[in-house]
C-alpha cells in the first residue's frame, strides 16, 4: 500500500500486483532450454573424450571435445547468468558449430585438416543421438530467446 498526497488529503492506494508479461515467463523457459541443451551436450562430449584419447597428435579429438564442452558451459553459464540477447547469440553459435561439425563428420569423410585429425565417424550411437537432440533444441530455444529479447528489448519505454 503506497500513500499519495491529493488535494490537501492523504489517501491510502492499493495497487494491484504487477504481472510479468508473456515475454518475462518465455524467457525464463527459452533460458532453461537453452542452458539444459549446452549442459548435456557438455556432459557427453566430456564423457565420450576418453575414448577418442589414443588417437596420436598435439590436437586429437579427446581435446576437441573437451574444449567444446567447456565453450558450451560458458555459454550456457552467460545465459544463464545475463539472459542477454548477446548471450543467446553465443549459445546459438556454440550449438549450431558443435551440430553442423558432428553432421559433417558423420556423412562427409573431410580427411585431416592441418593439425586437426579425421573426424569421420559414420556410425550413430546413443550418446551421439542424445548430444545431436541436445544441440538441436538448445538451437531452438537460444534462437527464440534472442527473437524473443530483441522483441522486448524494443518494447519497453
Amino acid at each position: 500500500m503506497t500513500w499519495s498526497y491529493r488535494h490537501g488529503a492523504v489517501n491510502a492506494v492499493r495497487r494491484q500486483p504487477r504481472r510479468h508479461p508473456v515475454w518475462f515467463w518465455s524467457l525464463w523457459l527459452t533460458r532453461t532450454v537453452t542452458a539444459a541443451g549446452l549442459a548435456i551436450d557438455a556432459y557427453v562430449h566430456l564423457n565420450l573424450a576418453p575414448a577418442y584419447a589414443e588417437a596420436g597428435g598435439a590436437v586429437n579429438e579427446s581435446v576437441l571435445f573437451r574444449a567444446e564442452a567447456v565453450v558450451a558451459l560458458l555459454a550456457a553459464a552467460a545465459v544463464v547468468i545475463t539472459g542477454r540477447r548477446g548471450a543467446y547469440l553465443v549459445a546459438l553459435a556454440v550449438a549450431a558449430s558443435a551440430l553442423a561439425v558432428m553432421l559433417v563428420a558423420r556423412y562427409v569423410d573431410v580427411g585431416p585438416i592441418g593439425p586437426f585429425p579425421s573426424l569421420y565417424d559414420p556410425t550413430w550411437y546413443p550418446e551421439k543421438l542424445l548430444a545431436a537432440f541436445a544441440e538441436g533444441t538448445a538451437i531452438a530455444a537460444a534462437l527464440a530467446g534472442a527473437t524473443i529479447t530483441g522483441i522486448a528489448g524494443r518494447s519497453r519505454p
